[in-house]
């Protein structure tokens, strides 16, 4: 059975997660995971997610504030022998609909062109790219996307 939770990033299940995620990163991005890195922080994540199947946590994502109308998608992961069953999108739509309770009215997110599955799976839940947003906007590797929520 697949369910969630809320929580705050502190959360055992979530670090643990986000663990598997930074260490796929730094593979893919080589040298540049010390400039993603340093923006990734988890420490002061107040909105985050984890999804369990039965009792093993097995996706996680969070959002911040990015300003006044606008949350930032962060941390979205799935465990890799759980891909391709819908658990990124929706995770990504407990996230949207959290931020809507909270009133805020779009999401953002960035990730790399080194990560084609997150592209497509951004693309498919109707975010769209926009230009690279601070501090991401001299990043090659880096893609923008914005939704209405």
């Amino acid at each position: 059975m697949l369910y969630y939770k809320r929580c705050a990033s502190d959360n055992e299940n979530f670090k643990s997660l986000v663990a598997l995620l930074d260490a796929d990163l730094a593979l893919r991005d080589g040298d540049e995971n010390t400039f993603y890195a340093q923006f990734n922080g988890i420490d002061a994540l107040k909105n985050c997610v984890v999804f369990y199947s039965d009792e093993t946590p097995v996706a996680c994502g969070a959002f911040k504030e990015f300003n006044k109308d606008s949350v930032e998608i962060k941390r979205l992961y799935v465990r890799p022998s759980f891909r391709g069953k819908g658990i990124a999108s929706k995770t990504l739509v407990v996230l949207e609909e959290w931020a809507k309770e909270l009133n805020y009215s779009y999401a953002v997110l960035e990730t790399g062109l080194r990560q084609p599955e997150a592209i497509a799976l951004y693309k498919k839940n109707n975010y769209t790219i926009i230009e690279n947003y601070p501090p991401y906007e001299l990043m090659a590797n880096s893609v923008c996307f914005k939704k209405v929520l």
